[in-house]
């Protein structure tokens, strides 16, 4: 952003009165050129953009993890093969991206400044309320962009101290916001990814076995949505998985990754369909 404005090199006005904790707002009123959405296109226009598809969601006692596949595809060509979906929102939340990729990332990365620029302004951070609410705004503010085709639909999750538990957050289109509860799963191989979750979840899970099980689930909707990529073992591309709890935002590193994608493959050497749900009485 130019500091120029005319005004001999000096920071413009806009930047030195007090204003709105919202950075989103901010850059509204001074350039709505920087929005993600702030670039139209004209009218009846088409693109065929990037699309980022599967991302998994699940609550443990005492947080919360997420997981995304790393493919992105453009109609029926795998575009890239590593992409990242899965990015820290702030210390103690996160956020997946399905839809329009470019989209998506701008999104991201105005909401991470967002919830930045309020602590600085506020002196405190937003409550995991506050901040799926403030990610509900940004993603109302592209719907004419959705409207044309290039649609942004993440999932936010993060820990709440206040009640000591992970929380889940999805949306639509519009802006509409939803808390989820236990799971939820976003994106093109989501149909799938959701039956695991269900046949999967079970409320004393640990973070080490929820780590697992989110990887169960990628390897599900990669099984039957093309548009899903599965762990890339010969070329060292893993699901990106991050936890969140009381300790923080924390993405799994690929070396304790690794041994985890690597049991999950070879176990379905033996039983391709995963494993089964316990039977109870």
């Amino acid at each position: 952003m130019s500091t120029q404005s005319g005004h001999g090199g000096t920071l413009s006005p806009a930047f030195l009165q007090a204003g709105s904790s919202s950075f989103a707002e901010f850059l509204a009123m001074h350039d709505p050129t920087l929005l993600p959405a702030g670039r139209p296109l004209p009218p009846g226009t088409s693109v065929d953009a990037v699309h980022g598809t599967t991302i998994v969601s699940l609550s443990f006692a005492g947080g919360v993890v997420m997981a995304g596949d790393r493919r992105a595809t453009m109609g029926n060509v795998i575009a890239q093969k590593d992409i990242e979906k899965v990015f820290p929102a702030d210390e103690t939340s996160c956020v997946g991206i399905a839809g329009t990729a470019g989209l998506a990332v701008e999104m991201v990365k105005l909401f991470q400044v967002e919830l930045e620029h309020y602590e600085k302004i506020e002196g405190a951070s937003l409550s995991v309320d506050g901040k799926a609410n403030r990610l509900a705004t940004l993603i109302r503010g592209n719907l004419g962009m959705a409207m044309q085709g290039l649609a942004v639909v993440p999932i936010f999750a993060g820990y709440d101290a206040e009640t000591g538990e992970g929380r889940i957050f999805s949306y639509d289109v519009t802006g509409g916001r939803y808390e989820e509860h236990r799971h939820h799963s976003v994106g093109s191989g989501s149909m799938f990814a959701r039956g695991a979750l269900k046949k999967l979840w079970r409320e004393d899970l640990t973070p080490a076995e929820a780590v697992s099980v989110v990887v169960e689930c990628l390897y599900d909707a990669a099984d039957d949505d093309s548009a899903t990529g599965g762990p890339d073992l010969a070329r060292g591309i893993l699901p990106v998985v991050a936890v969140v709890d009381a300790d923080g935002y924390r993405r799994v590193p690929e070396a304790e990754l690794e041994p985890v994608v690597r049991a999950v493959v070879a176990a379905r050497q033996t039983r391709p369909d995963g494993p089964v749900a316990p039977v109870t009485a």
